[in-house]
C-alpha cells in the first residue's frame, strides 16, 4: 500500500489528525499484512511521541459527547455511530440538559472535551465515568483522554482490519 492510500485509509482514526498515519507510514513500520493491532500500534508509537501540543490538538479534535455537533449531524461517521451505539442520540431533554452542564464544565477545568471509548458502554455508564473523572487533576486526566483516544483508535482499527 502506498502512503496516500495508507492515510486515505487510516488517516482518521486519530480524530481528524491524518499526520498520525502519515508518520507512521514515514517510519517504515508497516509492514503487509496489515492487521488491527500492527497498524495500532505503528499509529500509537507515533501519537506517544507527538508533542503535548500536538496530542492536545487531537483531543481537541473530538466532539462533545452528545453535544452540539451531534445535534447538528456534523459528526465524522465514526463518531456518530460510536455515540449512537451507546444511545446518546436517544437522550431525553433532562439527560442531554446534564450532558451539556457535564460537557460545559469539564471543558472549563482541562481545556478540552471529556473523551471516553464508548463502544460496549450505556449513557449510565458515560455518565458515572463523566461524574468520576471530573474531579480528575488535569495531569490525570490529559493522560485518562490519552489512553481513550488509544483505545478508540484500536476499536476504529478492528472494524476495517483482521487482528493478529
Amino acid at each position: 500500500m502506498d502512503k496516500a492510500s495508507f492515510v486515505a485509509t487510516y488517516g482518521g482514526v486519530f480524530e481528524h489528525s491524518p499526520f498520525i498515519a502519515e508518520r507512521a507510514f514515514d517510519a517504515g513500520s508497516m509492514v503487509e499484512p496489515l492487521t488491527a493491532d500492527s497498524v495500532h500500534g505503528a499509529l500509537v508509537t507515533v501519537f506517544r511521541a507527538a508533542s503535548h501540543e500536538e496530542r492536545l490538538g487531537i483531543l481537541n479534535a473530538h466532539p462533545d459527547l452528545a453535544g452540539k455537533l451531534a445535534i447538528a449531524g456534523g459528526l465524522t461517521e465514526d463518531s456518530r455511530k460510536e455515540q449512537a451505539g451507546a444511545g446518546l442520540d436517544r437522550l431525553s431533554a433532562q439527560e442531554h440538559a446534564r450532558f451539556t452542564a457535564l460537557n460545559t464544565a469539564y471543558v472549563e477545568k482541562f481545556g478540552f472535551p471529556f473523551i471516553i471509548a464508548v463502544k460496549g458502554l450505556t449513557k449510565d455508564d458515560i455518565l458515572a465515568a463523566f461524574e468520576r473523572r471530573i474531579d480528575n487533576s488535569r495531569e490525570e486526566e490529559f493522560a485518562t483522554a490519552c489512553g481513550q483516544v488509544e483505545r478508540i483508535a484500536l476499536l476504529r482499527l478492528k472494524s476495517l482490519l483482521p487482528g493478529e
